[in-house]
């Protein structure tokens, strides 16, 4: 049987979510590529317990999250079973609905009647009588916003998950959605957003928006994928998930003038006595508008070394400055 490390609160930093009651661990664990069926389950388990151990709080699914589809959310209810349950109440979990899950119709987009039989489908696979955090997964410009806000109301008043939240909603749509449910008296508790040193888009209006509204904020892929992990500055290594599954990070994006950019970045590491994951996790949470950076890990030895990366959160502007200029060239 698992037993939590004893002193696993002592080193993790726990950061509000918005105006809200709620703190997330500084770095959370999400479960999209290395939780499906083409990962050992003892594996998984692995990263599970290192990730707890080490004060992480927060596991991130979806509905779709594998592959197959909803296989993650099966293999997290085995390990839910198994070693979790009786920390229950020290978890947050999260899972989503908005992208393609189940054919015909009714199985995409953001419809009430998907949201709220996909909803109940996860938690189902999960063996949750409720979810922390429940979020449309990307906007769908087809259905009216009020159904879809509606729907995340409902579903926070049925105790289904205790808050709602949304993913890839461009800084327009998410004041659009963070103002249509608080219309509704619900509060929208988190935004999760692709943002990285290599995607800063967020940054061009979505930031000041969550900031204004008291909306936190949770930054998937802020390694861009194992770019900024330095994994491929020598090619790519048969192991990496450029080579195992290039649907997010194809070879091709791999461009020798990216691989530029991650060289100068660890020089900029190493001065500051960080490995390059470290640096672009810090350089992450370094506005306190970001509740949470949220990682994959398929080893344990990745969560911890990650987690390092909250002893080395400040900046000179020194630093910035330089990190800044890397980008920009």
């Amino acid at each position: 049987m698992y037993i939590p490390r004893e002193e696993r609160y002592q080193d993790m930093i726990y950061r509000r979510c918005g105006h809200s009651g709620l703190k997330l661990p500084a770095i959370s664990l999400g479960l999209w590529h290395n939780f499906g069926a083409i990962t050992p389950f003892e594996q998984q388990r692995a990263v599970l317990c290192a990730a707890f151990d080490a004060g992480i709080t927060h596991f991130d699914l979806a509905n779709n999250y594998g592959p197959p589809y909803g296989e993650a959310e099966r293999n997290f209810g085995e390990h839910m079973k198994r070693d979790f349950k009786p920390y229950r109440d020290e978890l947050i979990i999260s899972t989503k609905a908005g992208f393609d899950m189940w054919p015909g119709p009714y199985g995409d987009h953001g419809s009430r009647k998907y949201l709220m039989a996909s909803l109940d489908q996860s938690l189902k696979r999960m063996n949750l009588e409720y979810v922390d955090i429940f979020y449309h997964h990307r906007p769908d410009p087809e259905t009216p916003i009020e159904e879809t806000m509606l729907a995340l109301h409902d579903i926070v008043k049925s105790g289904k998950a205790l808050y709602v939240g949304i993913s890839n909603y461009s800084a327009e749509q998410a004041q659009a959605a963070i103002e249509t449910l608080g219309a509704m008296g619900t509060h929208m508790l988190i935004h999760q957003p692709n943002y990285s040193m290599m995607n800063r888009r967020p940054e061009q209006g979505l930031t000041d928006v969550l900031r204004e509204k008291g909306v936190g904020m949770i930054a998937f892929g802020p390694l861009a994928g194992g770019l900024l992990t330095g994994k491929y500055n020598a090619g790519i290594p048969s192991d990496s998930r450029a080579a195992k599954d290039p649907r997010f990070l194809k070879p091709g994006d791999i461009t020798p003038e990216k691989l530029n950019t991650v060289a100068r970045l660890k020089d900029i590491a190493q001065a500051r006595g960080q490995s390059l994951p470290q640096l672009a996790l810090s350089w992450t949470l370094r506005d306190p508008v970001v509740t949470s950076a949220l990682i994959g890990a398929s080893k344990p030895e990745q969560i911890r070394e990650n987690v390092q990366a909250l002893e080395k959160l400040s900046f000179t502007p020194e630093e910035l400055s330089a990190i800044d200029a890397v980008l920009n060239a």
